[in-house]
């Protein structure tokens, strides 16, 4: 039970450092993604609609917002749990950054061709404007949900 207590923590505290990180970046008036369009993606995805032009005309949905964040929040708590998987319970009592590293640049494989193909926006944002800087952007955020993911086991270590 404790090393699917000490997961999930892990998940939500590198879920939290990117969602820190991301406020920060709105500071300088740096966007990212509002996750009410995740949560109509998914919405319109009950109704059997996968693939939009563009997810921002797309027709909202009744709670989109709040759905958005709860999947957001999951998605980060289960590549916690794929980090636990591939590298062992025993990471989560001695955690190394380079693991933790590596499972948060290898999420920006869902986005990239996953999510924002099917918001509309191409492979890796490439029908956005400035796509480029927007990849390394992406990059940077899913590297600092690796760092958080590192951090809060480390904290776990110390204080369970």
């Amino acid at each position: 039970m404790d090393i699917i207590l000490k997961t999930i923590l892990t998940g939500i505290g590198g879920t939290l450092s990117l969602d820190l990180w991301v406020f920060i970046l709105r500071q300088f008036k740096i966007k990212s993604l509002d996750y009410r369009f995740v949560g109509r993606w998914l919405g319109h995805m009950l109704k059997g609609k996968f693939f939009h032009e563009n997810i921002m005309t797309t027709p909202s949905i009744k709670n989109e917002a709040l759905i958005g964040w709860i999947v957001h929040y999951s998605i980060g708590i289960s590549f916690a749990c794929l980090l636990v998987v591939l590298f062992g319970k025993n990471w989560l009592d001695a955690p190394t950054l380079y693991p933790a590293i590596l499972i948060g640049i290898a999420t920006v494989t869902a986005p990239f061709f996953i999510m924002q193909p099917a918001f509309g926006f191409g492979i890796a944002s490439s029908k956005l404007p400035n796509s480029n800087l927007l990849r390394v952007r992406s990059v940077l955020t899913h590297s600092v949900y690796g760092i958080g993911l590192y951090v809060t086991a480390f904290l776990l270590k110390k204080i369970w």
